[in-house]
């Protein structure tokens, strides 16, 4: 089955380079134009993964991923002015899972969405052979990939979900940013350790009952990252 694709930019010629380069690898491509029709588009579609630029009109990028974050885990991948660090800083404060500097290399945008598609997909395949972790308050459905605090579902990205998935799997394991960087997001990832420390935040800020003083995910000064079963 073709993989679903959603491009949002509102420079026309762009879209089209996108949209022709992807459907050459035989994706289904459709596209958006400001930040109202990407929303609705993602609201009545189910997509593998989302092309958003921030600078797009009616709602930016950043609200239009931060409107998303409230109803779909879909995997975004934000585009941002090139050496603009608080753009891609802000992005996945807002949800996104990935970012891409303009001007962008399409073969570099092919290869980003290719592997976070082959990371859902492995996410998919285990799905039968796990069942669910429980610690405290905090329930895990390792099948359905959901996350319940106090009995109430809370939305996680499927980043901010591999990451809990990992360090759960490994209590008491400190993992440190580079390590956590190379197994999340892979070995080719262009990024750096704040990618992991923004994540780390969010996460904390949905499954802890104080972000401050966690109960999970802990940090170990100087070395990185662990969960306390």
């Amino acid at each position: 089955m073709a993989k679903k694709i959603l491009v949002v930019d509102d420079e026309k010629l762009i879209v089209k380079g996108i949209r022709f380069s992807l459907e050459q690898e035989g994706m289904e491509v459709d596209c958006a134009y400001d930040g109202e029709e990407a929303i609705n588009a993602i609201k009545n579609k189910e997509y593998d993964v989302v092309l958003l630029d921030v600078m797009i009109p009616k709602y930016s990028g950043f609200e239009v991923c931060q409107a998303v974050r409230e109803f779909s885990d879909v995997p975004i991948i934000m585009l941002t002015a090139k050496g603009d660090d608080m753009d891609k800083i802000l992005g996945l404060e807002y949800g996104a899972d990935d970012y891409i500097t303009k001007p962008f290399n399409i073969l570099e945008v092919k290869a980003r969405i290719k592997a976070i598609i082959r990371r859902n997909k492995k996410g998919d395949s285990a799905k039968s052979t796990e069942n669910e972790a429980v610690f405290g308050e905090l329930r895990v459905d390792l099948d359905g990939r959901r996350v319940f605090v106090h009995g109430a579902e809370v939305n996680l990205t499927a980043k901010e979900f591999d990451l809990l998935e990992l360090l759960m799997n490994n209590p008491g394991k400190v993992y440190s940013r580079d390590n956590l960087l190379n197994i999340v997001w892979g070995y080719n990832y262009i990024g750096d350790a704040r990618t992991v420390d923004v994540h780390v935040r969010r996460l904390r800020e949905k499954i802890e009952d104080t972000p401050g003083n966690p109960d999970y995910i802990h940090t170990k000064w100087g070395v990185g990252y662990y969960f306390k079963a």
